[in-house]
């Protein structure tokens, strides 16, 4: 599953920065926040993007979710799966299915 995690993480990264270059916001203090980071927890995977909270990954599912506020699951925000990763666009502020 860590693999999948990293994945993610590089996928956020790439599509993040993409967009910040995409409309000239590509200075480097920016770029560093764009950075996707886990942490893995007993039930949940934390994704941050810098130094803010973005997603959250349940552990025994596989299930993403968005965030309420940094560490809370907001259930009504689902953004597939580990294995669907590439249906979302992963570069605005949330993820939008492709």
């Amino acid at each position: 599953m860590e693999n999948k995690i990293i994945e993610l993480c590089n996928l956020i990264t790439k599509e993040q920065q993409e967009r910040l270059k995409i409309f000239h916001l590509d200075c480097e203090c920016n770029l560093k926040d764009a950075i996707a980071s886990y942490i893995i927890n007993k039930k949940y995977t934390y994704i941050n993007i810098g130094t803010s909270g973005g997603y959250v990954v349940e552990n025994s599912t596989g299930n993403i979710y968005g965030i309420k506020g940094y560490g809370q699951i907001h259930r009504g925000h689902f953004f597939g799966t580990l294995e669907t990763i590439n249906d979302y666009y992963w570069g605005d502020f949330t993820a939008i299915k492709k």
